[in-house]
């Protein structure tokens, strides 16, 4: 746990403004069994805890016969402001963090924010300027989708 909680030399970070409360749009995203509504081909659970510190998440994501476990712990829960994540599985490792700052009374401005551990070595750091744009539009895709569904009150 303490070597992939160091930061990675893979980093991105995507933002969005959502037009809702910091409370509204931090519970939404705490709402791990939901987030396969906003996260592509995604499905996630709480594998170990209540969601909180030192819960265990999985997340299996999917693309026909392509399968990405990520195993994460949830390090921090700081309502409304921020969750902190150590992805721990064997192909994502790093530490990942989803901030909420409130703007106004009904502006949220959510960024998220991971370093992922490159495997592969001296490959997987040549590979990673090619795989940044598409971990960036993935990360900022996924974020929009749960604007829309906080705008829309699907979500929490």
């Amino acid at each position: 746990m303490r070597a992939a909680a160091r930061p990675g030399a893979g980093e991105v970070t995507a933002t969005v403004i959502v037009a809702a409360p910091a409370e509204r749009v931090f519970a939404a995203f705490t709402a791990w069994d939901r987030q396969g509504e906003w996260i592509p081909f995604t499905r996630v659970r709480v594998v170990e805890g209540d969601g909180g510190e030192g819960s265990r998440i999985e997340a299996v994501t999917s693309i026909g016969p392509a399968v990405l476990r990520d195993e994460m712990r949830v390090v921090r829960v700081d309502p409304p402001y921020e969750v902190r994540v150590v992805h721990t599985g064997a192909l994502l490792r790093g530490p990942g963090v989803l901030r909420c700052t409130q703007m106004d009374r009904d502006r949220t401005q959510v960024v998220w924010h991971e370093w992922f551990h490159l495997p592969g070595g001296a490959a997987g750091r040549v590979a990673w300027p090619v795989l940044w744009p598409g971990s960036k539009f993935g990360l900022t895709g996924a974020l929009r989708r749960l604007a829309r569904l906080v705008e829309q009150g699907r979500l929490p």
